[in-house]
């Protein structure tokens, strides 16, 4: 070493300070061993006389070198104790060290040294950098407020200083360390998307072609499918081109050989050289791709930099590829891939390519066989590898203690040996309190304490209520409250208690409403019964108080009423009052509180006697002498510390001198100076106590520790603590520290002491250590570890069993079976010295205090009690005791048991230990899916960077992967001082996992791991090959008895109109031909008759329309296209209108001039770039000759705003209707036949694509016939619309149905209601509606906007008993929850329960169900959801496990017949099946309008056959899956009713595991994760399931998400989430019926643009 030439002691001053501020972060884990060797060589060699440096020798021990430890300098400078305090101050006080081990940290070492080989290329998530701050809990240690790097600290100053400079590539952010962008120059300028915003972009052609026009994001699929696709940034415009790139970038070409593999590569550092080519990986990545970085790196213009709306305007958004309908078997997905699943038309995220190589590593455990398939409630745990060791000791033999010897002087009573002190040994010293300072501030005698304990016995039986009452009487309980730093008060309370035969129960000083566990702590004094506190005047005026003085209610907390025993208070007895002091007897003496495993906190209570016995055998055993001196750091109102220095030490007279916490904390070497000052000789203290001494013990150098004869070290059951005592007796016995004094002991709040090793002989061998192995240990056998040195544990023993006890070890699960010797389990005592059960609580005390062991036949061998000690461990050589954990730390994963401290103790070595804080780190388990999980979180230091919090996290997990060969579910990284602490500096650990799941953790750094360590999943299904035709399964279903799933609505009958009938003659073709002739049979009959009235927001009508109006408008609008427009007929026109009567006239002008009309939504005018580019490419896909429109949108489509999303000189003809001239047409077209073409319906499908379907004359007087029939609509109706009109049966209600049947339309525009709530509702109210239509969106507005001013809309008069249906308009399965919870707010106001129904349409059949006004109620089932999987229909029972409630989808129309239809076989289903709906109707669509006569799609689209059963028939397929059940009502015609229910999209659904799930299923859950989860999407990429998540919260919730999400998706789905996406609300993209487009939001976030908050990838 350096400094073997150099006198320390002449060092200057500044050097000195220096040396010990090294030393101080050696022993932190701040600084490596071989970094500190460095550092100090440096300072140390201008001072080295003349002798060569050494090199610098590596010391086994983890404190500093103890070789120089006596020559250090006292280093008292005030800068030295500045810079100390401020640590302490940042460590929380929790510099903890117990699970130092040097052996273990190389083992880790060397583990992780394998797996640099195969380097995990962990995907680092992403993270908006600019908006995430985790709040300051504590303010002292200011969490990370960026979680960038210092490099973007220097940037973001600089940048306000001067113009953005170009960034130098070795500043990079977090994402490029992990894989360098495939794009030519990632500048990672924000890491706010899973690629960099300002990259240049890839371009198919080569150099030297100019970058094509910039297109519109959405194209017609007639475009070619690799043109690249715009990129949008919603949020950034890149402020800083990279310039430097081209010349250097290397050319990659599609040749590169696609057999390498990303996971191959080791990390890219950040700073390796721009320069340097690429990866393999993007290499591969681009050949993939077939795109080569461009020359060109100016990105397109942003065209969607416009203010997102709160939820938007809803908008259709086609995706890329869009244009009409495809196969139905054919996925989405099928068409963008190529056969090893990279996508060839779309820029996949070079991170997610990344988590698929990293997932196809093999897992370590083989998938077991568990169930294929059906009702399997549970998943079984898999078969026992045959390999596993397995006890094969014999049967253990119950261990003996020495007897506990019968000395003549041992009181009756521990008040009688007070007593007897008190009054022969007044003057002598029982205790002595430290200050803050840790000095000595006041010593209590024997004489005193026994007085006081006197003075308050007496009060509290006789002087705390009134004259003649007694508020206390012996053998209640009260509590004790008294801080730590006061053990004087502490001291008299508890005796005085045990005087006046009271019982006393200590507890913690309650400091906040918040305090961890507060109010399990109600609970414990609840279960005792407390009804009174002592505490002291000043702990009194410290405690929290409300407003007006008075203590606080804690939460949980019974009232209490408050006592303070400081002397001036107290009563003295008079003369003739003596206190009874009986025999100890088996009645209680004082409980002491313990927080079991799930955080609840009970009290064991202690008998007199045992306390007694107690206190007799740690006399015996620790040979404790009268008049000795004793130094306690430990708490003394519990465990060790109370057990011998406060009960036992008045026993035999000792001096007791009392460290409290808070001197430790500020002078971690005051409990040494106390033993070198006051010669102690037994001092009692934890491993923490001695990491603290060693790190400050250049502080004192000639402290002596030769006066111990015992230091007792009371977490010894803690197998980590053997470093802890190796290396304090390394250094301190140059200091005089004798090794034989070192007594671990092992010890439980139930069973008390269970074991300590006597004080040794001088100069006898120490005890053996045990090296096990841990892998046998994870099966409960010890084995002694001998190969692999990595996977080991070194135990030291605890000593021998206590006097006059009884030890056996059994198995810790199931019935208490004797272990054998080679097995570990938990050890059980028996004893007269152990707690005797938990007060209160007598059904949990008999397992645990009263437990009789059985052999291995299950015979009980004996009669006697044993009490469970909750400690894990074996009976090694010479009967010593080995503790291997504890019960409450022992998680059991897969059947194989691993400690929590050893999990711990990996996760430390992992050096270098600068991401974290070494005390402050918290693993237990959860359970999902049938298994628990192991989960670490631990405190972040706050300039930790980025990129080394997430090496440590990846580094942790390979780790205990190799070394403990368990998988870790997830890795969670808080902000400094946010997990909840216990009151002396621990973690709490069940309240830390209580937040974990509660999602109020907030964690800033997260690492899940699901697909490594759960391995208990179902097998997939694999499809079995169809070997049965479609023909055996339909005679299958017969023979079972299973009906075939078809359903029909009634007849459309031919004539029950009588107000038609009568004016047959007139107009015989009404009946069923075209809507122009009734329209102008109407102008003529009933002229004057109100068709329509438009609502304006204030609910005034703005335009109404009769017959007459709208025949003569229509006319007009015809005169116009044969004038202006110079329209042929047959050709189609597109209207262009907000929702109105505009809209409507428009429309039958076009019937009138024989063109056909195209019905398009015009564009949102604060959103065009957006919105635009969808109506254009209506308008270029309908091959529209002209456009009808209003002035304004006129103006709009011709605006410069306009032209910057498309060509706005190419528009076809446009023609504003706002004031056409009075003209009529040379005559009123009529179609030669129905079957011609009525209008086009164009809809953007939830899937993104954009569909157009022909709608015949025919269809079109069928569907209103057939709605007139189901909503009996006769002239004298009013019915109100609040729906959009521009597709679907939105448009057929809103245009269409009013002319046909001759009621009237109330028109309510659904964008008035974002200006007036309550415009829809008190329509109906004010208009008496009967009947009324609208879509989901609307249902939602109302249910959200109007469900809490119910009696607001009461006051204002609205009332909705007149309404008799209600039906929502929608192509989907009906929500459920969303009508249950409109239809319960609006009850108040009047609303029927049964008005609400929903309809059901689809592309090719625009209205299959509709809830009439007649027939039975819809109805509701529960199904199965694992059966639905599997495309089977089980009905269960409401509430059952595992239930999908589903509600029937409105009545069949008339005229409509329906079939269930296997989608592959095309073969009719039973109704136990699931299966695509197919429909017949005259009212179906004549096929997909096209521009290419795609006849095969047609044909199998909207003529299709069944291949068997009824082969003649020509059937429509819907798309849906769904299934048709026979229920108990009766229809019309008195036949039992026949009941459809739609599941969901087949062009939606997930393939997963070879099952099918529903998107709408799995959101569900995940939206009831947690409470700031708005709105939720998933979608699927090459196999892994993505989740998109909308945080309503405030974005320190964003990363709780991740694991509830990937939680409740495992427990209901049994599928494991590959991708979490946390984003602002409003991204999800939602069409104008409500539906959630996942297809766009899939390519959004594949094309980086959805400038997400946090990306999280699961391993």
């Amino acid at each position: 070493m350096a400094d073997r030439s150099v006198d320390l002691s002449a060092l200057p001053k500044e050097v000195r300070d220096q040396l010990a501020e090294l030393d101080l972060e050696l022993s932190e884990g701040d600084i490596t061993q071989k970094g500190y060797e460095k550092k100090r060589t440096k300072l140390l060699v201008p001072y080295i006389i003349h002798a060569p440096v050494p090199p610098p020798q590596n010391d086994v021990r983890p404190a500093a070198p103890s070789s120089s430890g006596h020559a250090a300098p006292p280093a008292s400078s005030s800068r030295y104790r500045e810079r100390r305090s401020r640590r302490t101050h940042r460590n929380g006080g929790t510099r903890d060290d117990r699970y130092r081990s040097d052996i273990h940290t190389e083992a880790v070492q060397a583990a992780l040294a394998k797996h640099k080989e195969e380097k995990m290329a962990l995907p680092m998530p992403t993270k908006r950098r600019s908006t995430y701050v985790p709040s300051p809990i504590n303010t002292r240690t200011p969490p990370d407020s960026s979680s960038g790097s210092e490099d973007d600290a220097v940037r973001r100053q600089s940048s306000a200083l001067a113009p953005p400079p170009l960034l130098n590539p070795n500043t990079q952010g977090p994402d490029s360390w992990m894989n360098r962008s495939a794009q030519g120059s990632s500048t990672s300028s924000s890491a706010s998307s899973t690629l960099s915003h300002g990259e240049a972009k890839p371009q198919p052609q080569s150099q030297s072609q100019p970058p094509p026009q910039y297109k519109p994001q959405y194209q017609p699929l007639y475009q070619p499918q690799h043109q690249p696709q715009p990129q949008h940034h919603p949020q950034h415009q890149p402020q800083h081109q990279p310039q430097h790139h081209p010349q250097h970038q290397p050319q990659h070409h599609p040749q590169h050989h696609p057999q390498h593999h990303p996971h191959q590569q080791p990390h890219q550092q950040p700073h390796q050289q721009h320069e340097q080519p690429h990866t393999t990986a993007v290499m591969d990545m681009l050949a993939h791709s077939r795109i080569a970085p461009s020359e060109n790196s100016a990105p397109p213009p942003d065209v969607t930099a416009v203010a997102r709306p709160a939820r938007g305007p809803r908008v259709d958004l086609p995706s890329n590829t869009a244009a009409r309908g495809m196969s139905r078997g054919q996925s989405r997905s099928s068409m963008m891939e190529t056969a090893d699943g990279v996508p060839v038309s779309s820029r996949v995220s070079t991170k997610i390519q990344q988590l698929l190589n990293t997932l196809k590593r093999p897992k370590r455990p083989p998938l077991s066989e568990f169930f294929t398939d059906d009702s399997e409630e549970i998943v079984e745990v898999p078969e026992l590898d045959p390999n596993t060791p397995k006890p094969e000791g014999r049967q253990i033999i119950p261990v003996k203690g020495e007897p506990l010897g019968v000395v003549s002087n041992w009181p009756p009573a521990l008040q009688a040996a007070l007593a007897r002190w008190g009054a022969t040994q007044g003057k002598s010293p029982a205790l002595t309190a430290l200050d803050i300072t840790g000095k000595p501030l006041y010593t209590l005698t024997y004489g005193k304490l026994w007085s006081r304990s006197v003075k308050l016995a007496y009060t509290l039986l006789n002087k705390l209520g009134t004259k003649n009452e007694q508020i206390l009487k012996p053998g209640d309980r009260v509590a004790l409250v008294y801080p730590n730093s006061d053990p004087g008060m502490f001291w008299v309370a508890f005796y005085g208690c045990l005087l006046a035969e009271v019982i006393p129960v200590p507890i913690e000083v309650p400091l906040s409403r918040k305090d961890a566990g507060i109010s399990q702590v109600g609970f414990l004094l609840g279960s005792c019964g407390v009804g009174l506190a002592l505490t002291s005047e000043i702990c009194l005026k410290g405690l929290p108080k409300t407003p007006t003085g008075e203590i606080l209610q804690f939460k949980g907390w019974p009232r209490l009423k408050w006592v303070i025993t400081d002397s001036k208070y107290l009563t003295k007895p008079s003369k003739d009052w003596q206190p009874h002091i009986p025999t100890a007897n088996t009645d209680p003496a004082y409980i002491e509180y313990k927080a079991s495993k799930d955080g609840t906190v009970v009290g064991v209570a202690v008998s007199k006697v045992a306390m007694l016995t107690h206190c007799q055998a740690l006399t015996q055993a620790c040979n404790y002498c009268e008049g000795e001196t004793l130094v306690n750091v430990l708490d003394f109102k519990k465990d060790i510390g109370l057990w011998h220095g406060v009960l036992t030490a008045v026993m035999n007279r000792v001096h007791t001198i009392s460290v409290p916490y808070a001197v430790m904390k500020a002078c971690p070497l005051s409990w040494v100076q106390r033993v070198h000052i006051h010669k102690a000789r037994v001092a009692l203290v934890k491993c923490r106590d001695l990491h603290w001494a060693m790190m400050a013990h250049r502080d004192q150098r000639d402290t002596s520790l030769a006066s111990l004869r015992m230091l007792i070290v009371a977490d010894g059951a803690n197998p980590w603590s053997v470093s802890s005592c190796d290396a304090f007796l390394n250094l301190f016995q140059p200091h005089g520290l004798k090794p034989e004094v070192i007594c671990p002991c092992a010890t439980s709040p139930e069973a008390m002491t269970v074991a300590i090793r006597r004080p040794g002989v001088p100069g006898a061998p120490l005890p053996a250590r045990a090296i096990l192995s841990l892998g046998g240990l994870s099966h409960g056998v010890i084995r002694v570890n001998t190969e692999d040195k990595n996977s080991a544990l070194t135990v030291q023993d605890v000593g021998h069993v206590m006097p006059g006890a009884l030890m056996c070890i059994v198995k810790p699960d199931g019935p208490p079976q004797l272990c054998k010797t080679d097995e570990i389990g938990e050890i059980i005592i028996n004893s007269r010295a152990g707690g005797t059960m938990y007060y209160g609580l007598p059904g949990v005390t008999k397992n645990t205090f009263e437990v009789i062991p059985v052999n291995s036949n299950g015979v009980p061998i004996g009669e006697i009690p044993f009490v469970r000690s909750g400690l894990l461990g074996f009976v090694g050589p010479g009967s010593l005791i080995f503790v291997v954990g504890k019960i409450e730390g022992l998680l059991m994963v897969s059947g194989r048991r691993h400690n929590a401290d050893d999990l711990v103790a990996t996760a430390l070595a992992v050096e270098p230990v600068k991401t974290v804080y070494r005390g402050r780190i918290a693993v237990f388990s959860i359970t999902v899916f049938y298994d628990e999980r192991v989960v670490i979180v631990a405190e972040q230091r706050p300039d930790a960077s980025e990129e080394d919090s997430f090496q440590w996290m990846s580094r942790v997990l390979q780790a205990i992967d190799s070394i403990h060969q368990v998988g870790l579910y997830c890795l969670a990284l808080v902000p400094a001082n946010t997990l909840p602490k216990t009151p002396l500096g621990g973690i709490h650990i069940s309240d830390a996992k209580q937040f974990f799941l509660d999602g109020s953790l907030h964690p800033c750094n997260i690492l899940m791991c699901p697909h490594t360590c759960v391995t208990n999943l179902p097998k997939p299904r694999q499809k079995q090959p169809v070997g049965v035709g479609p023909a055996s399964v339909m005679v299958g279903n017969l023979v079972a008895g299973k009906r075939i799933a078809q359903a029909a609505g009634r007849d459309l009958g031919m004539i029950d109109d009588q107000d038609l009938v009568r004016k047959l003659c007139m107009w015989p073709t009404v009946m069923h031909q075209y809507l122009t002739e009734a329209l102008q049979w109407r102008a003529q009959t009933d002229a004057d008759h109100v068709l329509f009235v438009l609502l304006n927001a204030k609910g005034v009508a703005v335009s109404t329309a009769t017959c007459v109006q709208l025949h003569k408008r229509a006319e007009k609008i015809a005169a116009a296209l044969t004038e202006k427009g110079s329209i042929n007929t047959g050709e189609n026109v597109v209207l262009l209108y907000p929702p109105g009567i505009d809209l409507i006239a428009a429309f039958y002008g076009c019937l009138y001039a024989g063109c056909v009309p195209v019905n398009v939504r015009p564009p949102h005018p604060q959103n065009l770039a957006a919105t635009l580019p969808t109506v254009r490419m209506i308008i270029d896909v309908s091959k529209a000759a002209c456009i009808l429109t209003t002035q304004n949108l006129m103006r709009t489509l011709r605006s410069k705003e306009a032209a910057a999303s498309v060509n706005i000189k190419t528009w076809p003809t446009i023609i504003d209707t706002d004031d056409l001239p009075r003209r009529r047409p040379p005559q009123i077209y009529k179609p030669p036949t129905a079957e011609m073409i009525a209008y086009l319906d164009f809809s953007v499908s939830t899937t993104g694509m954009l569909t157009g379907v022909k709608i015949s004359h025919a269809a079109v007087s069928a569907l209103c016939r057939s709605i007139k029939l189901q909503c009996e609509l006769y002239s004298s109706r009013q019915i109100a619309i609040c729906l959009d009109p521009y597709c679907g049966l939105g448009f057929v209600l809103w245009c269409l149905a009013s002319v046909y049947s001759g009621h009237q339309s109330i028109l309510i525009p659904p964008f008035e209601l974002e200006s007036c709530l309550s415009l829809w509702l008190s329509t109906l109210s004010q208009y008496r509606i009967r009947d009324t239509f609208c879509s989901y969106s609307v249902m939602e507005l109302c249910t959200k906007g109007l469900g809490t001013q119910t009696d607001l809309l009461k006051a204002r008069g609205v009332n909705l008993a007149c309404v008799r249906s209600c039906v929502v308009i929608a192509e989907e399965r009906p929500r459920l929850g969303l009508t249950h919870s409109f239809s319960k707010l609006f009850k108040d106001v009047g609303l029927s329960s049964r008005a609400v129904s929903t309809a059901f349409g689809s592309r090719v059949n625009l209205a299959v169900c509709l809830q009439g006004t007649t027939g039975p109620d819809p109805c509701t089932v529960y199904v199965d959801m694992k059966s639905l999987r599997h495309d089977r229909v089980r009905l269960v029972e409401r509430g059952a496990p595992q239930s999908l409630p589903l509600m029937e989808s409105g009545k069949i129309l008339p005229g409509v017949r329906v079939i269930i239809v296997n989608p592959e076989t095309r073969g009719p289903l039973g109704d136990s099946h699931l299966g695509e709906i197919w429909v017949n109707s005259p009212h179906n669509a004549s096929g997909y309008y096209t521009i290419y006569g795609e006849e095969s799609l047609q044909a199998d689209h909207f003529n299709t056959k069944l291949s068997f059963g009824d082969p003649q028939t020509l059937w429509a397929r819907t798309g849906y899956l769904g299934f048709v059940k026979r229920t108990e009502l009766l229809d019309a015609s008195g036949d039992r009713h026949d009941a459809l229910f739609v599941v969901g999209s087949l062009d939606e659904t997930l393939e997963l595991r070879g099952l099918r799930y529903h998107p709408i299923d799995i959101e569900t859950s995940v939206s009831r994760a947690h409470r700031s989860i708005a709105e939720s999407a998933v979608f699927t990429w090459t196999n892994l399931l993505v989740v998109v998540s909308e945080l309503c919260g405030s974005e320190q919730d964003a990363l709780d998400l991740v694991p509830l999400i990937t939680n409740v998706v495992l427990e209901e789905h049994h599928l494991i989430v590959g991708v979490v996406v946390i984003v602002d609300p409003g991204v999800i993209p939602i069409n104008s019926r409500g539906e959630k487009q996942r297809m766009h939001l899939r390519d959004s976030f594949l094309a980086d643009q959805l400038d997400p908050i946090y990306v999280a990838y699961n391993m």
